[in-house]
């Protein structure tokens, strides 16, 4: 997807009348210069990115200006565009990329593996000004694959992520939960409480409390990046319950709407998921939980990615008002 411009979006709105009046009311869109402001209550209502604009291959300014013409100040950003950024080059970075195997993936590892070592890291301040000047902070970082990591290369990962603001780093939870995937978690738990971040694992539909609460035993700076979408299609009851008392291990939230009984995504608050409840908790409490929206229902005809983000943002906007 490409970067929409401020008349692209404007366009987009008006294609169809009721959301028009929609998009009007929401105010997603920010004047040239002006910063973006999405805590509300005081929780910060961020995005999953640059995965929820359906295109990984975004690069930082594009995704910089999508978040500040949908009003957002705070994002969960994933390491491939400041990588990017950086001077990695994009093929080594590239997610699809990464499906490759054999021999050919081993040599793109190694490269990039090295490339890592001597990373200009002092360029990531440099990234996150100007996100910081836009009015977008930088709350978590999601490293993907992390637990492939060698040592030199998590190291950097999480000098990248304090570097670039971040109080947490984030990646999907291992699915082996044999005794190698319980030393997986505690080596990467082990640096990250060297560098005194928290890593959110992030779960799906098959990772309820039980495999949450394992992990948190096995290091104190293992926390978890509830999907409650996912959490609900599981039915591993309730995320209202789970955030309560798991609260101080909460990096973040994933905010999406799906049925229960692994049941598909669905437009906010046409689902089963407490969406309304887990934001009201957050806020109740004062909790620093992001509100991270990741967008994964199917886009109605007539409408964009665009316009669908900006209704989950109101959505969100309105349960906490």
């Amino acid at each position: 997807m490409r970067s929409y411009t401020r008349r692209d979006f404007t366009k987009l709105a008006l294609a169809a009348v009721p959301a028009a009046g929609f998009l009007s009311a929401a105010s997603p869109l920010r004047a040239a210069g002006a910063k973006a402001g999405s805590k509300v209550g005081g929780v910060m209502i961020g995005l999953n990115v640059p995965y929820s604009f359906r295109n990984q291959a975004l690069n930082a300014d594009e995704i910089l200006t999508n978040c500040v013409q949908l009003g957002l100040s705070g994002v969960e950003l994933r390491t491939q565009p400041v990588e990017v950024f950086l001077g990695a080059p994009a093929a080594l970075v590239n997610t699809r990329a990464k499906l490759v195997k054999g021999a050919a993936a081993e040599a793109k590892a190694t490269t990039l593996r090295d490339w890592r070592r001597t990373a200009p890291l002092a360029r990531a301040g440099e990234f996150r000004a100007k996100y910081e000047a836009a009015g977008v902070a930088i709350e978590i970082v999601k490293v993907d694959g992390i637990f492939s990591y060698a040592e030199a290369e998590l190291d950097y990962a999480f000098k990248l992520a304090k570097a670039l603001g971040a109080r947490a780093v984030s990646t999907e939870i291992t699915k082996d939960h044999s005794a190698k995937g319980d030393a997986d978690l505690a080596r990467v738990g082990g640096f990250a409480a060297k560098h005194g971040l928290l890593v959110g694992l992030h779960g799906h539909a098959e990772t309820g409390a039980k495999e949450f609460e394992h992990a948190f035993g096995l290091s104190p700076a293992l926390g978890a990046n509830l999907d409650i979408g996912h959490y609900v299609a599981g039915n591993n009851g309730s995320p209202v319950d789970f955030i309560r008392r798991h609260h101080a291990r909460v990096t973040h939230v994933h905010i999406k709407d799906r049925k229960k009984d692994k049941g598909g995504n669905t437009p906010f608050g046409e689902g089963d998921t407490p969406i309304r409840e887990v934001l009201r908790l957050i806020r109740d409490n004062k909790w620093p939980i992001q509100a991270t929206i990741e967008f994964e229902y199917a886009v109605p005809a007539g409408s964009s990615v665009m316009a669908e983000i900006a209704r989950a943002v109101k959505f969100c906007r309105d349960a906490l008002a």
